[in-house]
């Protein structure tokens, strides 16, 4: 959807939205599937640093989100950091940026994917998530998206399963004391790992800074929506993870495929054990086909500037969507959902998409004050934290990203060459 003015004679997009509702949706984008999937591999990579990682991610994901709302408010059209980067840094950083997101997207499709299969039928995870991905692709092909009263649906039946998770956790007289300790075993590199890993949990608080042109006052509101939005999620995640550590331990949480299904099973609540299945999996589908969604979107736009074949920017004629792109993107999770693991998708997905907040950082550096500049500390905070943070995953994620970024540049510059020849 386009945010841009309408031209002139056609009717714009009303200004309806308060700062409740802009808070909601931000809460939609953010609360889904990852807190269910993100705490195991964090765990794992920093012991009961969990927490301080936790708070890093959160403090870059704020001001990744403020320097993302300052732009779209200054170029109100679809595309995201595709565009800021093409107007702000020039077409190469544009690019890049939407190569990061279209591969570190794809990869987070295929975490989504196999976060249904690991809580819904754990023996046949990849089966599940190949056929969750088949299903969704299907649904958006034939133009039937996530609606709003669907968000909010899912939104609460999320916030009701964490709460249980947490009730049922810390009063449920299993607790180690031991297990709440922060920081004691974690070096700084596995903090850095984890803040990286969690950042997944946070992908989408940016969809906040695409409602400027339907927000009432949005100079005001869409600043104060990410704020609180990004407020409330760090809350919640935050007490999911003190629950999940009380009970599990840092070694245990590691260790797990369902830390959440396993938290409330040890806390002695087994019959939560299917409630929890049955939130992470309705979260994940959600966030799994708004994400299809994106990604066909983004790859439209890429093809229709030939950054991507061409042949990918066909608008289906009956149902009015990116037909092609919506299969090729689905061909491609489905394969990674078949052969991928989860924790190896988070990884990759987390490269991608932090190499694609630095561009929006440092395209929020360019802006001057008239044009909105955030104070200077936040883009500056934000680019060097998202580097930090993506060269601080493990290895194999950084290799394959940086690989997979390496290809998408040199076809960028083998096509310039040749439309120059």
């Amino acid at each position: 959807m386009s945010m841009s003015t309408a031209p002139a004679g056609q009717a714009g997009l009303q200004r309806h939205l308060g700062l409740f509702d802009a808070v909601v949706i931000g809460l939609g984008s953010m609360i889904g599937a990852g807190v269910f999937a993100a705490l195991a591999p964090a765990a794992a990579a920093a012991g009961s640093g969990l927490l301080p990682g936790l708070a890093l991610a959160g403090a870059v994901a704020y001001c990744n989100a403020t320097s993302s709302a300052r732009l779209a408010a200054r170029y109100p059209a679809s595309g995201g950091t595709y565009v800021y980067g093409r107007e702000r840094l020039g077409p190469f950083w544009g690019y890049l940026a939407g190569w990061a997101f279209v591969v570190g997207k794809t990869a987070s499709c295929a975490a989504m994917a196999l976060t249904v299969g690991a809580y819904l039928w754990p023996a046949q995870t990849h089966a599940v998530a190949v056929a969750a991905v088949v299903a969704l692709t299907a649904v958006n092909y034939v133009g039937v998206q996530k609606a709003a009263r669907l968000t909010r649906a899912i939104v609460a039946v999320v916030l009701a399963v964490l709460a249980a998770v947490v009730t049922a956790c810390l009063s449920g007289g299993t607790a180690d004391p031991a297990h709440w300790a922060v920081g004691a075993d974690a070096g700084p590199q596995g903090v850095l790992q984890a803040a990286a890993l969690l950042f997944f949990a946070f992908a989408g608080y940016a969809r906040i800074a695409t409602l400027g042109e339907e927000v009432r006052d949005p100079a005001r509101t869409v600043p104060r929506a990410v704020t609180l939005a990004l407020a409330v999620t760090l809350v919640v995640y935050t007490l999911v993870a003190l629950a999940a550590l009380a009970v599990l331990g840092p070694d245990a949480l590691a260790a797990t495929t369902a830390p959440l299904a396993d938290a409330v099973r040890a806390a002695g609540a087994p019959g939560l054990v299917p409630v929890v299945r049955a939130g992470a999996a309705v979260a994940a589908l959600g966030s799994l086909l708004a994400l299809i969604l994106g990604v066909s979107r983004t790859t439209l736009a890429m093809a229709r500037d030939r950054h991507l074949p061409h042949a990918l920017a066909a608008v289906h004629p009956r149902f009015h969507v990116p037909h092609r792109a919506e299969l090729a993107v689905g061909t491609v999770v489905a394969v990674l959902a078949a052969t991928a693991d989860v924790r190896g998708a988070i990884g990759f997905s987390s490269f991608g998409v932090l190499v694609y907040y630095a561009v929006a950082n440092a395209s929020a550096l360019t802006l001057a004050p008239a044009e909105g500049r955030p104070p200077r500390a936040v883009p500056l905070v934000g680019a060097a934290g998202c580097l930090v943070l993506a060269f601080a995953l493990p290895a194999a994620s950084v290799l394959q990203g940086a690989a997979v970024l390496a290809a998408g540049a040199a076809a960028y510059g083998l096509r310039r060459l040749l439309t120059r020849g």
